[in-house]
Formats: structure tokens, C-alpha cells, sequence
């Protein structure tokens, strides 16, 4: 058995989401190879095959794969796909967008946002936002696999010595153009890597209440700014920061939520935290369930007490 993992990078360097993906293909059994797919990305090759447990690094470079186009990676996978037991994809905006594509073709079954290898065919998933997990077996001859990052500890990004292969490129598919993007710039760490997330909800009552109540505490410890949906929904804070089913699955090492009641879409987004900080001035509030911390005080209250002693 031997599994490919479908890199995540932007042509220089490969994407933290990468190396947990790595992990959980090591865990399925037999060698572990790295797919980079991309354009004048010979240091995305050179950093994939630094990574610990991967024993060979398949390099396809044309200028179709500069951006990622979901349809040109997945006729790039599919070129190699019936030497592989497992294919694996980042459970990300990019890897949910080609994993489907290439299982399709294969006329196999997906397997989703995977947090749990058991064996070589068979798997746990969270389900019902998280509320459950499924034990699946898959019989396909090639699993396609979505991994959910936040289930599997990173593989060491150094200490490999894979071989690098050039594959010949598949042709541009033609069915897709990228015309441009608009990346927000930010100081802070993104918020799927971050080790520290302060995190505020509804509660906060204003855009301008949360800027000057969460910012500080996130100044002070280094840390992600996120939001909930009601948050996110009420014009409190942008898209990009919303936790949650809807929004970003995180796992930080500290987790600190104010006036964050905890719905259940929230909770599947962030309970996987190491540590879980809750500020919330009601006692009853679901947040208080997964949190190892809890504080029933009125987070305006807190917040720059916090602030204050940090």
C-alpha cells in the first residue's frame, strides 16, 4: 500500500495544513508519497521532501498549477492515482474542492473530514456538527480521504530525505481561469494556525465594542483574532474570522472565548483546543461544557482586567 498526499503550498514553500496530512497518511500503512503540483515550484519540492516519513516527492510544474485551479490538479492526480491505495487531501477550501473531483472520476466514495485512522480501510468522522463520530470502513479500491487537520499532530517539517520525481504535466483543462485575488493583510497569526485565539461573541454588542475589548487581550498575548457566526452575521467582525461548523475548524493551544454562548456549530469549530478559556456572565451557557476554564463574570468586566494583568 502506498499513500499520496496532494500538498497544499504557494509554489515557494509548503502550507502548515500539509504536514497533518502527512501524519494521517503515514498512519494508514506503507510509503507515503507528496504531490506537488504548481508552477516554478522547486522549493515547494525541496521543503515536501524535507518532511519526516515522506519517501518520495512527485513534482509536476506547468503554469496551469500556479494558482491551484481544482481542475487542473485533479486531472494532475488522476494521471497518477491508480499507483496509490490512499489518496490524501487537506480537509481546506482547496483540498474540499479537488478531492471530490478526482473521487468522482474514480467512481469511488469520499471519505470526509477523517480526525482518526484505524486501519488501513477503516476510519472515524465527526458527524452532526461534531455531536457524533462514525466509524466508516471503506471497500473502494482507493480510499479518497479528506483529513480534518485538527485530528492529527503535524509531521516533523525536517529530517526526510525523500527523492524527487518529475512527472510529465497534465494538460490545462481549460475550464477554469484565475482572474485575481484580494488577500487580507494582517499582522496576526492566521487563524488556523495560531497557538492563542481570543475569540468574542454576540455579546460584545458593536463592532466598535469589539475592537476595543478583544484587540488588546489579542495584542497582548500574540494571539489570532475569531469570531463567532452571530458575531461574524451582526457586522462585528469580518468573514475570515468566523470559528465554527460554517466557518474555520481550529485547534490552538489556547482557546479563549468572551460572550461566546457555545451553539452547538461553534463548539465543532474549536472544542478540539488544548485549553478552553469561557467569559460569560451566564452560568448556563453551553460554552461552559468543553471549557477547562470558566469565568461567570461580565466580559467587559473581565476582559481588561485580563488585559491588565497579562
Amino acid at each position: 500500500m502506498t499513500a499520496l498526499v496532494i500538498a497544499e503550498h504557494d509554489n515557494a514553500s509548503v502550507k502548515g495544513a500539509t504536514f497533518n496530512t502527512v501524519a494521517a497518511a503515514a498512519q494508514c500503512g506503507g510509503e507515503v508519497h507528496v504531490l506537488i503540483a504548481g508552477h516554478n515550484a522547486g522549493a515547494a519540492a525541496a521543503a515536501a521532501a524535507q518532511i519526516a516519513g515522506v519517501s518520495k516527492v512527485i513534482h509536476a510544474d506547468a503554469p496551469g498549477f500556479e494558482h491551484g485551479l481544482a481542475e487542473n490538479v485533479a486531472a494532475q492526480v488522476l494521471t497518477i492515482a491508480a499507483n496509490y491505495s490512499h489518496i490524501l487531501f487537506p480537509a481546506t477550501a482547496s483540498g474540499k474542492n479537488i478531492a471530490p473531483r478526482v473521487a468522482a472520476h474514480l467512481d469511488v466514495a469520499q471519505l470526509s473530514d477523517v480526525t482518526k485512522v484505524i486501519s488501513a480501510d477503516t476510519f472515524e468522522r465527526p458527524i452532526y456538527a461534531g455531536n457524533a463520530i462514525a466509524t466508516v470502513q471503506a471497500l473502494d479500491a482507493t480510499k479518497v480521504i479528506t483529513v480534518r487537520t485538527t485530528g492529527f499532530d503535524p509531521a516533523a517539517s525536517t529530517g526526510g530525505s525523500a527523492a524527487i520525481e518529475t512527472a510529465t504535466a497534465a494538460a490545462d483543462e481549460g475550464k477554469s481561469k484565475f482572474m485575481g485575488s484580494e488577500i487580507a493583510k494582517s499582522d496576526r497569526p492566521e487563524l488556523t494556525a495560531a497557538k492563542i485565539i481570543v475569540s468574542g461573541g454576540r455579546a460584545l454588542g458593536s463592532a466598535e465594542k469589539f475592537n476595543d475589548v478583544m484587540t488588546p487581550l489579542a495584542d497582548k498575548l500574540g494571539a489570532a483574532l475569531g469570531a463567532s457566526r452571530a458575531a461574524v452575521d451582526a457586522g462585528y467582525a469580518p468573514n475570515d474570522w468566523q470559528v465554527g461548523q460554517t466557518g474555520k475548524i481550529v485547534a490552538p493551544q489556547l482557546y479563549i472565548a468572551a460572550g461566546i454562548s457555545g451553539a452547538i456549530q461553534h463548539l465543532a469549530g474549536m472544542k478540539d483546543s488544548k485549553v478552553i478559556v469561557a467569559i460569560n456572565k451566564d452560568e448556563e451557557a453551553p460554552i461552559f461544557s468543553v471549557a477547562d476554564y470558566g469565568l461567570v463574570v461580565d466580559l467587559f468586566v473581565a476582559v481588561p482586567e485580563l488585559v491588565a494583568a497579562v
